[in-house]
């Protein structure tokens, strides 16, 4: 992939002159999806997908955007003074990368030329391995060596949220950026989204392999399901609070905890929701010590428990995915599969033998196809480091 982006560049703007390659993984939650609202524990690593630039720094003002992923778009010319953003369809990828540029003006850092720079993804857009974040961190971490701005992967991660908060209008979760800034090769990341403290958990998942597949299918309607899920588990933490004051927060409640004070929330589809952030948060932490410990079969037991809330309580597991699950879990050698964290997308992430993969595929593929007359497609992924070439 290095080669393709660079080989763009040259032909784009030429060969004159020193470049530079740099590249940004995209990421995956393998525990601890929507508990971020509440504060909870993440347990997330990168992929070996992401995004590439190749850069060219310029004497002037002057910055010169291309993708290759949207040859059609041509070269886009800004002046670093003049930085717009623009809401047509056609070019709000370049909104990302020069929101990042105006953050970090607006902070006070020192942007005093201008650069031409090639992008380009292996990541499929919409399948849930945060395409958006490795763009964004991609471009700050481009920016802090090239301006020399001294800028530390947390608030590498702090910028990039910014950014898309004040001129994209996506009040999501930091975890994403994080994780991409912060990654370390075979290494998965237990967050705690509350203070940002993390630390590096060995990826000991032998002879496993991790396949990824997508549904292909978009569902506006999950971003809904969503809101709505957030409104239910603020409920529930308020109406714990009128019985025990000192509950400042659902993560903070053990699976006993929780189970001493459940009848606090009055309404039971509301108290479903607060189970499943309660427990996902335990469920986090156990899998964390047991990716510590080598132990697969108790975090494949932890995923697939993690799963089964996400469709039983926290209720977001269309038919699509209920069926691609079924199907994952009667192959020999799955370990485990579960819905990952994409709203707008419908994604699973099975864990399987690394000698079944090909037959796993083949199987899942014919089964789904037969019985739902939809496509898919798989990604193997890997535990991969981020790459500053």
């Amino acid at each position: 992939m290095k080669e393709i982006v660079e080989a763009k560049f040259k032909e784009i703007f030429g060969t004159e002159g020193r470049y530079k390659t740099y590249f940004a993984p995209g990421m995956v939650n393998l525990m601890g999806d929507n508990t971020e609202h509440n504060g909870g524990y993440t347990l997330s690593y990168t992929v070996k997908r992401g995004t590439y630039a190749t850069v060219r720094e310029r004497e002037d003002r002057i910055i010169n955007f291309y993708s290759a992923n949207v040859e059609e778009l041509g070269i886009l010319s800004f002046s670093i003074d003049n930085l717009v953003l623009v809401y047509d369809p056609d070019e709000k990828w370049i909104n990302y990368p020069k929101s990042i540029i105006l953050t970090l003006k607006n902070e006070g850092f020192n942007i005093d030329h201008g650069f031409d720079i090639v992008y380009y993804t292996d990541i499929p857009k919409g399948i849930g391995l945060s395409l958006v974040a490795s763009i964004e961190v991609l471009t700050a971490n481009i920016m802090n060596d090239i301006y020399s701005l001294d800028i530390d992967n947390g608030k590498i991660a702090s910028i990039c949220k910014k950014a898309e908060k004040e001129y994209m209008e996506r009040n999501g979760r930091i975890t994403d950026q994080f994780i991409i800034a912060n990654n370390k090769k075979n290494y998965a990341i237990l967050l705690n989204t509350a203070t940002l403290e993390y630390q590096y958990i060995r990826a000991n998942l032998e002879n496993k392999k991790i396949v990824i597949i997508n549904t292909k299918s978009r569902k506006e309607a999950e971003e809904a399901k969503y809101n709505v899920r957030r409104i239910e588990i603020d409920t529930a933490l308020e109406e714990l609070q009128r019985e025990n004051p000192n509950i400042t927060s659902l993560v903070e409640l053990t699976d006993e905890e929780f189970e001493e004070n459940k009848e606090a929330i009055k309404d039971e589809i509301t108290r479903k929701r607060a189970k499943f952030v309660v427990y996902e948060n335990q469920r986090t932490l156990k899998a964390a010590q047991a990716l510590k410990e080598n132990n697969s079969e108790l975090f494949g037991t932890l995923m697939q428990e993690s799963q089964n809330s996400l469709k039983y309580d926290y209720e977001v597991i269309d038919t699509d995915i209920d069926k691609l699950v079924e199907i994952t879990l009667k192959q020999k050698g799955t370990l485990a599969t579960r819905k990952i964290n994409a709203r707008l997308s419908n994604t699973v992430i099975s864990i399987v033998d690394e000698n079944i993969v090909e037959k796993f595929i083949s199987n899942v593929e014919k089964e789904y196809i037969g019985t739902t007359g939809n496509s898919i497609r798989f990604y193997i992924e890997e535990i991969k480091e981020k790459l500053n070439v």
